[in-house]
């Protein structure tokens, strides 16, 4: 998470915060230079080519002109704080999009005027409507050869969503001279768009008398506040048509938080952990309730997968709140030291369900440090990144690797850039494989009392039943025993070595969607030690998973693909030799538009045989859907 240091809005009494999301290259961080440059934030335009920006600041962001890591940076539009939260757009990074969604008042979503509806613009839409957060539609690059704008609307509202409600027309699309100019809202499709999803604009063109402008701003302000409708703007980031009405929309049709007390209980969510200068951890905390100042105590929450709460305690030693000076007050962001244990997901004041959807990733790598010497330099820098951030799976692995899990393989150079700069650490990654997973398959149990392991006595006795969990409810242990018949050593030392255990099953994967009851317990006197009952637990586990039986299951990608009309025989049949089921087919003509559902480990296959077969005209996306048991 970057920070920009903007000059400080303390009078401003409203804050919005608004997250930029795209597909991958549609001009996010552009946009967000614009933004900055026409508010006076900042002084000078920069540039995504030349690796400038204030928002991409990481070495690899400049390198590779995309952006990694969320990014905050404030502005002022008249009485209001803008907070903009410039996103990634690569689908390696989608957890980090997706994170950052809960911590907005409203979103824009960027099309570009040259390539339209993307796979990945559909997707976020979705999400977007699903979230029901009001979002606005701007559609960049309009001073770009190949640019569209009334074709593109046709497009947007056949592919994306039919309830978009165009504010601004075009004038000179597609050339340097393009410029944009209000469309009236009581256009007749204008007013019939709002219609469709406000009875009362319905009734009043139906039945008249015929809407006034106000009724029908103050209809499209309330049915873009509650996520029904979408209005949507031209535009170019690049040379600035557009921006102002974008920032004059946002202000006007992104509804406020509604105000709360300073005297009420802080009440707040980390969407974002990062290493601090100096050691330590920065935490970026959205506060939704409340106040809070530096010295403070709080005390951050956390549910964990097993069900349990844990508490992470804490002073502020640092506060830095975007955009502002004086304590973190309702509405905003800030940055937060003095939480050593933060992680993402962290809640302020009482836990919510409510909380980021992402799935998890499905390939799995193994590193090693290319010298030696950096073995355990390079494990203890991974696993202190997974400890930031629960999306960063790390664990030892054999040889002295540790295994890592990702989304894609853009995030392996990221991690090799990240351990190179910021912990001196040459490392490399072996080919990705597809993560599989086990559940149980039914019950199975299994104890040992006193027994004698690799030839020495094991003074401690354990019981465990093994039972399917269910589904998405991870690994679960539990207790059928008296908590006091073993000291607490003891049963933290046998629920630790179940989870430690459970990352490998009887197939030699993670078993998950289980509960591991410990049935049965014992010690004897002053012999038993905690080493003891960290050496038996794995036994037993291991001997009731394989009474219990396990089934093996494999991750499915639920796909998105556009194709030319002459590409549709030869794709689908090779989509079929891949075992993909088909969804829904639509199209004619020129191009034709195919959804369904592939496994995973054949997603890559289909990736780098689509080009060859669409004459590199094919365009798909895909995404983890859940999983299936492996045929």
């Amino acid at each position: 998470m970057h920070t920009l240091r903007t000059p400080h809005t303390q009078h401003t009494p409203y804050t919005l915060n608004i997250g930029i999301l795209a597909h991958v290259d549609a001009g996010k961080t552009s946009l967000t230079e614009r933004l900055l440059f026409d508010s006076g934030a900042i002084d000078r335009l920069g540039s995504v080519d030349a690796g400038d920006t204030r928002t991409d600041d990481g070495a690899i962001e400049r390198q590779r002109g995309i952006t990694i890591r969320s990014a905050v940076a404030a502005f002022t539009a008249g009485d209001t704080q803008i907070n903009l939260i410039d996103t990634p757009g690569h689908s390696d990074f989608v957890a980090e999009v997706e994170r950052a969604l809960e911590v907005l008042d409203g979103a824009v979503l960027l099309l570009s005027a040259v390539e339209g509806v993307q796979a990945r613009t559909r997707v976020l839409m979705r999400t977007l409507r699903r979230l029901r957060l009001p979002t606005l539609v701007f559609v960049n690059k309009i001073d770009r050869a190949g640019a569209r704008s009334e074709a593109l609307l046709a497009d947007v509202r056949r592919r994306l969503t039919p309830h978009i409600v165009p504010l601004t027309h075009v004038d000179g699309v597609g050339t340097p001279a393009a410029r944009t100019r209000p469309r009236p809202l009581t256009a007749g499709a204008t007013a019939e768009a709002i219609a469709e999803v406000d009875p009362g604009i319905l009734a009043a063109l139906v039945d008249g008398p015929a809407p006034t402008p106000d009724d029908l701003a103050e209809a499209l302000a309330a049915r873009t506040a509650d996520g029904s409708l979408h209005p949507l703007l031209f535009g170019s980031a690049l040379g600035g048509q557009g921006v102002p009405e974008l920032v004059e929309a946002l202000t006007r049709l992104v509804p406020r938080p509604a105000p709360t007390g300073a005297d009420a209980a802080p009440r707040g969510t980390v969407f974002a952990v990062r290493p601090a200068p100096g050691g330590g951890r920065t935490a970026y905390l959205r506060l939704y309730e409340g106040e809070v100042t530096e010295r403070q105590r709080l005390t951050f929450l956390r549910r964990e997968a097993d069900g349990r709460t844990t508490e992470v305690p804490g002073r502020v030693t640092g506060l830095e709140v975007i955009g502002r000076h004086g304590p973190l007050t309702a509405g905003n962001i800030a940055a937060l030291t003095g939480f050593g244990a933060v992680r993402v997901g962290d809640r302020l004041g009482e836990l919510t369900t409510r909380s980021p959807q992402f799935a998890p990733p499905t390939l799995e790598t193994l590193v090693r440090a290319r010298h030696p010497e950096q073995s355990a330099r390079l494990r203890s820098a991974l696993l202190t990144l997974a400890d930031q951030d629960p999306l960063t799976h790390a664990r030892p692995a054999a040889d002295g690797s540790t295994s890592l899990l990702l989304y894609g393989e853009v995030q392996k150079e990221v991690l090799a850039a990240t351990l190179a700069q910021d912990f001196g650490i040459d490392a490399e990654f072996e080919p990705s494989r597809v993560r599989f997973l086990e559940r149980p398959a039914g019950t199975g149990e299994a104890y040992e009392e006193n027994p004698w392991l690799d030839g020495a006595r094991c003074f401690a006795t354990v019981g465990l039943r093994v039972e399917p969990g269910s589904p998405g409810s991870g690994a679960v242990f539990t207790y059928d025993t008296e908590l006091g018949a073993l000291p607490r050593a003891f049963h933290q030392a046998i629920e630790d070595s179940v989870h430690t255990a459970l990352p490998a099953g009887p197939h030699e994967w993670p078993v998950t969607d289980c509960r591991v009851v410990l049935v049965r317990s014992g010690f004897v006197g002053p012999l038993s030690t905690a080493a003891d009952f960290r050496a038996l637990t794995p036994v037993v586990l291991r001997r009731a998973l394989e009474r219990a039986g396990t089934r093996v299951y494999e991750p499915y990608h639920a796909f998105e693909l556009q194709i030319p009309a002459s590409a549709l025989a030869p794709v689908t049949g090779l989509l079929a030799s891949l075992g993909a089921e088909f969804g829904r087919t639509t199209g004619g003509g020129a191009c034709w538009h195919l959804t369904g559902e592939l496994a995973a480990r054949r997603v890559r296959e289909a990736e780098l045989r689509l080009p060859g077969l669409t004459h590199g005209e094919g365009v798909w996306w895909s995404r983890v859907s859940g999983d299936r048991a492996l045929r």
